[in-house]
């Protein structure tokens, strides 16, 4: 999580980069480095599904139900993806093969991490309350436009065989399937993704943001901002009920 969610104003635009490292290898910090590159919108995948309308995440949640009906599946990945000029972390870590299928030219920016603290931040993620309750996540977001569809895309990402069996990818396992890849360290800084897609070195330090650090906090914010709208809704409830009978105990004395 981090940042905004970023909307493209020009659809013609088409992915120049595939983002292929996974939620809390730094994607958020990818993202805005790539924006500044490529001078575009990025989706982020979380930044996206938690903060766009109901209609672009709804229309994710069909891309997953489409899966196996793979014509309407990469329908549905283009129009998804139309407009921006990269992507990264989750939901289109869960459709890699089919998004470099779709954008033959783009290049894969792999960003690599050590594999028990990536598995040790992972781990406190699921524990810090993704997937605890999935009803309790499904009626407290009920109301909620947009995040209504998060238990729906977090099980299907769940269920994901990308996110199982490909772990963080290797360069071995890219090599043969895509035009340009490139294997990084956040700590390396800007030189080698602005050698990578050509472009001028930007000025000032690499972008660093904490994924985990934003998710507790944006976790908060949602859960204390559905709260209020379910205390909007009873206490709405209670006011026509109040009315109505208050109206049905005038009538009486009416009559």
């Amino acid at each position: 999580m981090g940042g905004v969610p970023s909307v493209p104003s020009d659809r013609t635009r088409t992915l120049q980069v595939i983002g292929a490292g996974y939620s809390r290898t730094g994607t958020v910090s990818m993202a805005l480095a790539l924006e500044k590159l490529l001078d575009g919108p990025v989706m982020h995948g979380g930044t996206q599904l938690f903060g766009r309308e109901d209609a672009y995440v709804k229309l994710w949640c069909g891309i997953f139900a489409n899966r196996h009906n793979r014509p309407l599946l990469m329908k549905l990945l283009r129009e998804a993806t139309a407009g921006f000029v990269a992507v990264t972390d989750a939901p289109a870590t869960a459709f890699l093969a089919e998004l470099v299928e779709l954008y033959p030219d783009a290049k894969v920016v792999l960003v690599t991490r050590d594999p028990d603290r990536w598995f040790s931040s992972m781990q406190s993620l699921i524990k810090g309350g993704i997937g605890e309750s999935m009803l309790l996540l499904k009626v407290l977001l009920w109301p909620c436009p947009g995040w209504r569809w998060a238990p729906v895309w977090l099980r299907e990402l769940g269920k994901s065989s990308a996110l199982t069996s490909v772990g963080q990818g290797s360069k071995a396992s890219w090599a043969d399937v895509v035009s340009g890849l490139l294997t990084m360290e956040l700590e390396q800084g800007w030189e080698p993704l602005a050698k990578f897609l050509d472009r001028p070195v930007p000025e000032g330090p690499f972008p660093h943001a904490n994924d985990g650090e934003a998710m507790e906090k944006f976790a908060k914010n949602v859960f204390r901002t559905a709260m209020l709208v379910w205390m909007g809704i009873l206490v709405g409830a209670g006011v026509a009920v109040w009315a109505s009978v208050s109206v049905m105990g005038k009538r009486r004395v009416m009559f």
